[in-house]
Order: C-alpha cells, then structure tokens, then sequence
C-alpha cells in the first residue's frame, strides 16, 4: 500500500476499508479500488482532514462527494468485469468514476455542471485515467450515441425508474438506481436487463442528490 495524502493518511485508509467491510463492502477488487483511490484529491481544501471518514462531503453546486460506504456498496452491486463498457450518470467530484475505472473496460460519464465537469476533468488526467470519457449533458436522456452499455450507474436519485437508461441497457446488463424524492425514503434499486424486459430489486436505503432532466429545469 502507497502512502498518500497529509500525514497519517494511510492508517486512515486502513481504518476506512475495514469499516467498509464490516457493514458489508467484502468484494476484494471493490475494496482494492477504494484503497488505491486518493479521496482527498476529490474533496475540497476545507474538508481534507475528513477525507477518509466514511461520510458525504459537499463539493460545490450543491452537490456532494458520496459517502465510500454506498460508493463500495454501489460498486459492488454493479458486478463489473474488466469487459464492462459502463455508462456512469452524475460525474461530480469523480470519485466514483475513478473507483469505477479499474475495475471494467471504460467509463461513459456524464455531469450537467459544467464548472464540476471542468475541475473533475483535470482530476482525471492528474491520476491517468485514460478509460474515462466525460461530458456535459443531461445524464437523465443518457448517452444514445454510446449505447448499448454492459452496467449503467446511477449516482442521484429520480422519482422513478429513468426509461431512458433502461432502454441504453444491454440484453443481460446491469443498471444501480437510487429512486425516491427528497421528502420520502430513497432506496436503490438494481436492474437487470432481459430479452422480455427487465427485473427490479431493491438494495438498501440511501440519500442522494436529486436526478433533474433539463426539461424539469426549465419548469422549475
């Protein structure tokens, strides 16, 4: 394990992957992928000395930087293989991009806040991830150009299922959805993909950001 981050930084990423275990994250490639992941270049200045505690963390337009719990948990619902072409909506700091990156063939990422986008991308190339194509767009529409994808990852929460990303998903692909309001219970959500439709289970409870189309935008 490589040192990293202010002093005492790697005891703390000893500390966070074994709490992430304990509430469940046991996929070892999920795990080693956190480990390798310097949290603290996702977090903003003010909050370094909070970036290997197992919580959110705002990163500007009101967007936050998910807790590495769900983003293990999240993960490792996803069943990614290094063959996995994976359509990631909501980049934002790219924290979970960068967990995302080792472990499938390449990510599709798309951010609607441009000035986020602008920041996230120079995040990517400082750690070389070269399998990560990003842009600004409405991640509720998708990426048609690019589909069908393996796994889709859904990092804010909509109302209801998304269609749209459902329809980008191959035959036998995998989609993790947080789906509720912010005034109710979010839960996510996975969805496999059939040749008859698709099947839904729910995981576990969260609390994200809320998933906005630019038509609701434009309601607002």
């Amino acid at each position: 394990m490589s040192k990293r981050g202010p002093a005492g930084g790697e005891p703390r990423v000893i500390r966070l992957l074994m709490e992430l275990r304990r509430l469940g994250v046991t996929d070892a490639a999920v795990l080693g992928a956190i480990e390798r992941v310097p949290r603290e270049k996702f977090v903003l200045p003010q909050f370094l000395d909070q970036a290997y505690e197992n919580i959110a963390l705002p990163i500007g337009e009101g967007q936050t930087i998910s807790q590495p719990l769900v983003v293990g948990l999240m993960t490792q619902a996803l069943e990614l293989n290094d063959r996995c072409k994976v359509l990631e909506v909501g980049t934002g700091s790219g924290y979970q991009t960068a967990v995302l990156a080792p472990l499938c063939r390449r990510v599709y990422s798309i951010e609607r806040h441009k000035s986020l986008l602008k920041t996230t991308e120079a995040r990517f190339r400082d750690l070389r991830l070269t399998n990560v194509t990003a842009i600004a767009g409405d991640g509720s529409r998708g990426w048609p150009e690019q589909a069908p994808f393996d796994r889709i990852m859904v990092t804010a929460a909509g109302t209801k299922l998304p269609e749209a990303l459902i329809g980008q998903l191959a035959v036998g692909g995998v989609m993790i959805v947080p789906v509720g309001s912010r005034s109710s219970d979010q839960e996510v959500l996975r969805i496999r993909r059939t040749a008859e439709g698709y099947h839904s289970e729910s995981l576990f409870p969260v609390r994200f950001v809320p998933l906005v189309s630019d038509s609701e935008e434009k309601r607002a």
